[in-house]
């Protein structure tokens, strides 16, 4: 059965890292076991000139899973991420175009599996096949088959991923549900590192992490990348004791990473886009509620910055954090500023009034009604501190006007 469609509704897009990329000719040809041997399948040399293959990804218990097309494989973006993923029978796989390295299909290389896409370049296409038989399917980019782009769906056998079985989905309080790309927890138990791709789709643009959220085992390293995409982000945790926290980042392919060396759940997010749903978190060993237990080991930052506590903290950590606080302070102030000059020149009005009855008023007669003048007297101090007032509160709607006009995109500030 074939299928293709113009929409994505399941899990969202990721890029495996390929952590052997630089090793992978001598460990293919070395006396190292191959990953897929250690997971159970037999692949006969196919992920041989594959630089990009990091052993089988297990997507066992989702009913659809998503291959995006054209990621880094070797020397340029002829590859599909995961190379070769484990799914159960009857499960749909979604091919995604991410508009890399020009046109590519995807077709089946091995009867009885028989599946053919167009050759398309255009980004977010995408083409699905659903696998109903159990065995292992091997597909191929035709134009690009040459430069290793090459992938296989392992269907049923379980355990491709290495994970020690199936675990409920944790209870994480409500911490998704502003996140439209989460879907459930992705397995990747069985990996020493892992990767999570920074600035995804996710809602109404690339303000997502992907996946939202992972399973791992006690001690596996998390390696978030930067895909480039939504501006400026960062990953900071929200809970202790895991602590970690990266430098705001714009740049493609920055890296930022953390080893997670005891069980819990970490929930993370991006500071200046965490109203936009951009959060995630980390599940650390069979964990099947909320919350969190145990701690972080050492985080490191590929840029040279090793992350403090992320915290709920109300304190700034970024440039658009401290001009947001910075303008409501001054706002804050202006507007105090001039209702109290207000309250005083009122109090004072009131006070004067008061005196002015009590003094004027004759005492013999009391039919004659006094007369009271108010305000008549200039006040230089009441004057002066209404003028600032204004002053400053204009001075800082002009600002804020200016950073809306230059610095643009979505922030916290706007």
């Amino acid at each position: 059965m074939v299928q293709k469609r113009d929409s994505l509704s399941g899990p969202t897009r990721r890029r495996v890292l390929a952590a052997g990329a630089a090793a992978a000719g001598g460990a293919l040809l070395g006396g190292a076991a191959p990953a897929a041997a250690q997971s159970g399948a037999d692949f006969d040399g196919w992920f041989d000139d594959v630089p990009n293959y990091d052993g089988v990804v297990d997507r066992t218990g989702q009913s659809e899973v998503t291959v995006e097309v054209g990621v880094e494989n070797g020397d340029g973006p002829y590859g599909f991420g995961p190379a070769a993923v484990r799914v159960d029978p009857g499960t749909t796989v979604v091919w995604e175009w991410n508009g890399q390295g020009g046109s590519h299909n995807v077709i089946a290389e091995n009867d009885p599996y028989s599946y053919e896409s167009e050759l398309v370049a255009e980004a977010g296409h995408t083409f699905s096949h659903t696998f109903e038989e159990e065995g292992i399917s091997k597909y191929f980019c035709q134009p690009h088959r040459a430069l290793g782009m090459k992938g296989a769906i392992v269907v049923g056998g379980g355990g491709g991923g290495g994970g020690s079985g199936s675990v409920s989905e944790p209870d994480f309080d409500g911490w998704f549900d502003d996140v439209p790309n989460y879907s459930s927890t992705v397995d990747e138990r069985g990996q020493s590192e892992v990767s999570v791709e920074v600035g995804v789709e996710n809602g109404d643009g690339p303000y997502g992490f992907g996946p939202a959220s992972i399973r791992v085992d006690p001690g596996t390293t998390v390696v978030w990348e930067w895909s480039g995409q939504g501006g400026s982000h960062n990953v900071i945790a929200e809970n202790g004791p895991y602590s970690y926290e990266s430098e705001l980042v714009a740049e493609a392919g920055h890296t930022f990473s953390h080893t997670f060396e005891e069980e819990g759940v970490s929930k993370y997010f991006c500071q200046p886009h965490r109203a936009l749903g951009m959060k995630g978190a980390v599940v650390v060993g069979d964990v099947s509620g909320g919350g969190s237990s145990g701690g972080g080991g050492g985080g490191e930052d590929s840029g040279g910055s090793a992350g403090e506590s992320g915290g709920s903290s109300f304190v700034p950590a970024d440039f658009n954090g401290w001009f947001a606080l910075l303008f409501g302070g001054t706002i804050a102030m202006a507007v105090a500023g001039v209702l109290g000059n207000e309250a005083y020149i009122a109090y004072r009005d009131h006070a004067s009034a008061e005196e002015a009855y009590v003094r004027d008023r004759p005492v013999e007669s009391v039919e004659e009604d006094a007369e009271v003048e108010l305000g008549e007297e200039y006040d230089p101090v009441g004057t002066a501190a209404l003028v600032v007032g204004y002053f400053v509160l204009i001075s800082a709607l002009w600002v804020f006007m200016y950073f809306v006009e230059y610095i643009g995109g979505p922030t916290i500030t706007g």
